[in-house]
């Protein structure tokens, strides 16, 4: 997430600038040819391209407002978990109760613990590698990254969920495929335990068991975003639009800019340039917008979130070594 208070038209025009010399190309060889050779055959008539024009806004819109749902669906939902996270902490702090205050305390740690274990494996599967993502492949984004660090793809999801599981826990779920799906059941058996043991009354069990269900759903609703893309088809479609409306443009501005005569002829590099890169541009913030888990500077910053809840559950427990809250790299948000 950039955490600034806009991207500047420099960082627009570092990100774009593969395709802005496809487009000085494409500008360049249609004006040289129709100046230098009198190929005039090669300019077209405006009115069609206007109408591919208007055909690729229109996708654009729609692919930019869908795109935008998906992301700002996925901050909602960890809103809720953020919210549902902090009621969970209360309830174990305040329903299990134990006359012995060391057995207690060891009892509150061990389930909130267990907790932040699950909100650990699930920022680190959402940042797994899907093969319609575009932070691990296309250079532009990997060139970007460079500017902030990614906190699942610089330490396992093995070695941070060592601080909160046991060992004896780790190892009955190591090996399955979903890490935070075992971590919620291993919590729901333990409360079950609990309630048997007498520590929590079967109406503060059957609440405890309904914010479980809660994260259960905030987890279902994370991994739906995250393992269905934006469809292919609208994606594809979009990207052949504005490849056809960046080819046809120079084409048809020719003559419009031949009507004025003398030199004018050659405004029609830069502005046809100019139109391009707009539309290009729209294209790829919805493609960058698309996919909110991916590790990319617009994705929503879970890791962020997931130490702010680490925060407030240890101090709820009164633990003395809080983690500082995590910073922007560069305005990006992780």
């Amino acid at each position: 997430m950039h955490s600034g208070r806009h991207y500047t038209i420099k960082e627009f025009i570092y990100w774009t600038r593969r395709k802005i010399y496809i487009l000085i190309i494409l500008a360049v060889l249609p004006t040289v040819l129709y100046v230098t050779t009198g190929c005039t055959w090669i300019a077209l008539p405006w009115p069609p391209i206007v109408l591919v024009g208007t055909a690729a806004a229109l996708v654009a819109g729609f692919r930019n407002n869908a795109t935008y749902g998906r992301s700002w669906e996925a901050r909602q939902i960890w809103g809720r978990i953020i919210n549902s996270s902090r009621a969970f902490g209360i309830a174990v702090i305040d329903f299990i109760r134990h006359p012995q205050e060391n057995t207690l305390k060891e009892v509150h740690q061990r389930i909130i613990y267990r907790h932040l274990a699950w909100i650990t494996a699930l920022r680190h599967q959402l940042r797994e590698k899907r093969q319609w993502e575009n932070a691990r492949i296309n250079p532009e984004y990997i060139e970007y990254q460079k500017l902030y660090p990614v906190p699942e793809w610089e330490t396992s999801m093995v070695e941070d969920l060592k601080e909160f599981l046991m060992e004896e826990e780790w190892q009955s779920i190591k090996g399955k495929k979903n890490i935070a799906t075992q971590v919620m059941a291993l919590q729901s058996t333990d409360l079950r335990k609990l309630a048997e043991q007498g520590m929590i009354t079967e109406l503060k069990y059957l609440e405890l068991q309904q914010l479980l269900k809660e994260l259960y759903d905030h987890q279902g609703g994370s991994e739906r975003i995250k393992n269905f893309p934006y469809p292919r088809q609208y994606s594809s479609l979009s990207r052949i639009f504005f490849a056809i409306f960046s080819i046809l443009l120079p084409l048809g501005m020719l003559n419009e800019f031949s009507k004025l005569g003398g030199y004018f002829i050659w405004l029609n590099i830069p502005f046809s340039i100019l139109v391009s890169w707009i539309f290009i541009t729209l294209d790829l913030i919805g493609e960058s917008t698309e996919n909110p888990f991916e590790g990319a500077a617009n994705d929503v910053p879970i890791s962020t979130i997931s130490r702010t809840i680490e925060i407030d559950l240890k101090e709820m427990l009164g633990v003395e070594k809080i983690p500082p809250a995590r910073v922007a790299n560069n305005f990006i948000q992780m």
